[in-house]
């Protein structure tokens, strides 16, 4: 087992992000020196990890040497954007090979957002192709490894991002889940992640679908950097159909009703993940929460309606190819997971109109637990983290998705229903691996979740690399 930290005694040290954007701000260090590290630290962990799909660090040294430029609180802190949303004058490709990369004349409306908290972005992180497999092992560029054990992945799509934060590269980067994406590489790489409401935080235009599933965010190795970016976040994107998260800074107070679920939409979880998760909720009702075991809530056609959205997606994007990335796109060049997902959209898009109104319907679900629960407890994976290989995207189609199910049901929920959710590492496997366990609540309560998180950051706390 090989593990990579690029945690030492540098400008960065092990501080998270509130902790970089203090140090800048008191003047302890500037922000040229922590970029500078992060720079550093980026080249010492790419040739290990992939995790990097596109380099601007010169651009970045020149923005850290004019700081307050946004008058953000994360002013100076480095970062990097997933490469999956535009960046103006970056190319986006999209964990993909199919067409020749182009900059973009103009930020997406994310990116837009996400800068403007003051964060310096040092490039583009690696996702699996358009970000349908929960690895990342691209066929030229080679898998995004994950820094705890590089045998294994580091989760998917959200990978690069995933991979960095949790090797100390980057206290903070960014992360969007349409699947999971941003709570499977926080359970793979030890980080927290939250998937947020629907409808919270802006998507570039491109993003945009018939049913909203994806939703952008972030992975941090700390509950008070995640509740620090929604609290700025909002405060320059604030929807007004859902209640304000506000300032969320210690444990709350109100003990909860939790129900505790070990069975996904395709089956239960590993004799490993279910103790892990049922240890969990024992020390949840040790803190005087109220625990109660529940049955999965999502309907039986649940996994088959996702799946065959997901394809009528690839099905978009591979048949709209040329409008959508130019002349020279080659769906030839796509893997074979995105090439088997079209072709079975291809087969049933007879089907496709009833399993969108059926995913709609979930929204349902959420509020119909609410009535008894306050939070719900999953693992966020089925099985430990797999190792590279195991969801290789030129391996057959079936074997990859027959793989991608059993490892992934209990995530698409919240992206069909629009909940929020977030993976926090309170475990870990037997092999010495992070697991994640993951809270879910009803649309607007993510002020919610993040007061458990503190509260359970604070009495279980998780290991990380900077402490080996």
């Amino acid at each position: 087992m090989t593990r990579i930290s690029t945690f030492g005694d540098d400008a960065l040290g092990d501080l998270d992000a509130v902790g970089v954007a203090a140090a800048i701000r008191s003047g302890a260090v500037s922000a040229t020196e922590v970029v500078q590290a992060a720079i550093t630290r980026t080249e010492k962990a790419q040739p290990e990890l992939g995790g990097m799909a596109y380099e601007a660090f010169e651009q970045a040294l020149e923005k850290a040497s004019a700081p307050g430029s946004f008058g953000g609180f994360f002013d100076g802190v480095p970062t990097f954007i997933k490469d999956n949303v535009a960046v103006g004058g970056w190319p986006t490709m999209q964990g993909a090979d199919a067409w020749t990369p182009r900059p973009m004349p103009a930020d997406g409306e994310w990116a837009r957002l996400y800068l403007s908290t003051g964060m310096v972005a040092l490039g583009k992180t690696q996702l699996s192709e358009f970000g349908f497999s929960a690895s990342a092992e691209h066929p030229r560029l080679g898998p995004v490894r994950n820094p705890w054990d590089t045998t294994v992945t580091a989760g998917a799509s959200s990978s690069g991002s995933g991979a960095f934060v949790a090797a100390g590269v980057v206290p903070i980067a960014h992360a969007n889940d349409g699947g999971g994406s941003i709570r499977i590489p926080a359970s793979c790489n030890g980080l927290v992640g939250l998937k947020p409401t629907r409808g919270r935080l802006p998507l570039d235009r491109e993003t945009r679908m018939p049913l909203q599933i994806v939703a952008n965010g972030v992975l941090t190795r700390s509950v008070r950097d995640t509740a620090a970016f929604y609290r700025e976040a909002e405060r320059v994107h604030r929807n007004p159909k859902l209640p304000a998260i506000g300032d969320v800074t210690a444990p709350g107070q109100r003990r909860l009703r939790i129900a505790v679920c070990t069975s996904s939409i395709g089956r239960d979880a590993s004799p490993e993940i279910r103790q892990l998760t049922m240890q969990t909720a024992t020390r949840l009702e040790e803190l005087g929460h109220r625990v109660t075991e529940i049955g999965n809530p999502a309907p039986e056609r649940f996994r088959d309606d996702f799946l065959l959205y997901w394809a009528f997606l690839a099905f978009a994007l591979v048949r709209g190819g040329k409008h959508t990335f130019g002349p020279s796109f080659d769906r030839a060049k796509l893997d074979n997971l995105t090439l088997g997902l079209e072709r079975k959209a291809a087969r049933n898009l007879h089907r496709v109109p009833g399993a969108i109104a059926r995913l709609a319907a979930s929204r349902r679900i959420p509020a119909r637990l609410a009535r008894d629960y306050d939070v719900v407890l999953t693992p966020t994976l089925s099985e430990v983290t797999p190792p590279i290989g195991h969801l290789d995207p030129t391996a057959e189609y079936d074997q990859v998705m027959s793989r991608l199910i059993d490892w992934v049901g209990f995530t698409p929920l919240q992206n069909a229903s629009g909940a929020p959710a977030v993976s926090l590492p309170l475990a870990q496997s037997a092999s010495g691996l992070p697991v994640g366990m993951m809270f879910g609540a009803a649309a607007g309560q993510e002020a919610t979740l993040l007061e458990l998180a503190f509260e359970l950051e604070q009495e279980i706390g998780w290991p990380t690399l900077a402490a080996r």
